[in-house]
């Protein structure tokens, strides 16, 4: 398999297996290129899709499936030329509109946005009409995030100090101070909530494993490393 200085995406001569990640975030992309790097899977981007070179898509394809579950499910994107409906949502609030795309991803609805207009597959057309009026008549709850300013960061902070000594008490006062401020339906401002409770449960079992019934320095240094690695791509 070639390295990454000698691959190259606009090599015409070669095989190469595309990605169209139109709908990934910063985030996830950045989750998606430590992982292939860890991989040492070469790769490159033409526009919004990932180019590897064919003999990389097996190992490409079970990097994606592991981020499905560790970080997904993610948006299914509405091809250009698939017959859509248009919504037109200008006057929806932030939290209304990520309540939304909640419902979309866990719905495998494709679509798109262009601008304040969100574009749905036609066959989907009456669900999404049906979906929004769930959340206009309050029926589909807006929750606000009640996590503190920064907590991821805190979190990773916690997890990689910890890791590298569990004796470290100024780490740990921090977690027991942090921990009774977080809620595990109450994620960071553009965190997706199955992402954030992947994290919680991480910081809720290394809080636990200080107690007097299961402490052990070694489950510590494991919960630690496990919470900062489940915090690593969002920091």
């Amino acid at each position: 398999m070639p390295n990454d200085q000698e691959f190259d995406v606009n090599d015409d001569e070669s095989v190469n297996v595309f990605y169209d990640l139109t709908v990934w975030d910063a985030d996830q992309r950045s989750a998606l290129v430590e992982s292939l790097a860890a991989a040492s899977i070469p790769h490159g981007w033409r526009g919004n899709e990932l180019v590897v070179p064919e003999d990389a898509e097996d190992a490409t394809d079970d990097i994606f499936e592991r981020l499905e579950r560790e970080i997904g499910p993610f948006p299914v994107l509405l091809d250009d030329d698939e017959e859509a409906v248009e919504f037109e949502l200008d006057e929806w609030s932030l939290s209304e509109r990520g309540v939304l795309v909640e419902q979309l991803i866990a719905g495998e609805i494709p679509h798109r946005w262009d601008g304040n207009s969100l574009l749905v597959i036609s066959d989907a057309a009456d669900d999404v009409d049906e979906l929004l009026d769930a959340i206009e008549s309050g029926d589909l709850a807006v929750l606000d995030s009640s996590a503190p300013d920064g907590a991821l960061n805190s979190l990773f902070s916690i997890g990689d100090n910890l890791a590298r000594s569990v004796d470290d008490a100024t780490a740990r006062m921090h977690l027991f101070d942090l921990m009774p401020k977080l809620s595990e339906t109450a994620p960071p401002y553009g965190v997706a909530r199955n992402t954030w409770a992947t994290v919680f449960a991480a910081a809720q079992q290394l809080s636990e494993s200080f107690t007097e019934e299961l402490f052990d320095p070694e489950n510590i240094a494991i919960a630690a490393r496990d919470l900062r690695d489940r915090c690593r791509p969002w920091v």
